[in-house]
């Protein structure tokens, strides 16, 4: 019923003119041309699959046996000659060789001479260490005392007193340069008598102010007896670090007085 219904409509019973579509013209780019003559100018009928045509092998040219095989130089004419002229000629049938030459020398009698009057060679020591007759040499076995025998054994060797003497004159060099130094500047070494008197006195020092730390009153409240206590506690910081420098250094210089006045 639906479709007779849109059929009788009375804007159907008019025929309809039917409106084709307008179709725009292709859009054609002004550098075409410029681009298609580059492409042109750039082609290359092998660029991608390969020359164009390839000369086929001729049926003459087949692989051979051994072709490939590395091929050695060629022996000039001159070089076969040149060994031609130092190995000797081969004897003629007609040639003779020289006969009856014979030495009138007694190798017997040689033989026996040289072995009487040649000095006779001396086994060398060995060592057998098993009952199977395993030997070797005695000489390089250890067993034998060759290194006590020697003339400077137990010596001190001479590069090491060489080394030794150098260390040595550094050292006195070195003394004498810090004297020289020490003198410029007016400084003077501790000696240790009076390094051990001024650690002992700095230990009783300490004695006698922890001493007095040790007798002031339980309760403090007062700004004198803070003050004191204070005063105290930083004179027993002071002595116990002059103590440890005393006791970590064993050379100690100081200013000389007498000749700085």
């Amino acid at each position: 019923m639906t479709a007779l219904c849109a059929q009788e409509s009375i804007y159907n019973l008019l025929p309809r003119v039917e409106e084709k579509p307008v179709k725009l013209p292709r859009y054609i780019s002004t550098f075409r041309p410029s681009v298609k003559h580059e492409i042109e100018e750039s082609r290359a009928p092998w660029k991608t699959m390969g020359p164009a045509k390839i000369e086929v092998p001729s049926p003459k040219n087949f692989l051979q046996k051994h072709s490939k095989e590395p091929k050695l130089l060629q022996r000039k004419q001159d070089e076969g000659r040149k060994r031609m002229l130092t190995i000797p000629p081969v004897p003629h049938v007609t040639d003779h060789p020289l006969m009856g030459i014979q030495s009138k020398k007694n190798f017997m009698n040689t033989n026996a001479a040289n072995v009487i009057m040649g000095v006779a060679k001396k086994p060398q020591p060995i060592c057998v260490d098993r009952r199977q007759g395993d030997k070797y040499l005695l000489e390089t076995s250890g067993l034998v005392p060759k290194y006590i025998n020697k003339k400077d054994y137990g010596l001190t060797p001479t590069y090491v007193i060489k080394r030794n003497e150098e260390v040595k004159k550094a050292q006195e060099e070195y003394d004498a340069y810090v004297k020289e130094t020490l003198r410029q500047k007016a400084m003077k070494r501790l000696s240790d008598e009076e390094r051990e008197s001024l650690l002992q006195g700095l230990k009783k020092n300490w004695e006698e102010v922890h001493h007095e730390f040790q007798g002031l009153s339980v309760e403090i409240d007062t700004l004198p007896k803070k003050i004191h206590k204070q005063r105290l506690e930083t004179q027993m910081k002071q002595l116990e670090h002059d103590i440890n420098t005393i006791e970590k250094h064993k050379i100690i210089y100081i200013a000389n007085k007498h000749e700085n006045a």
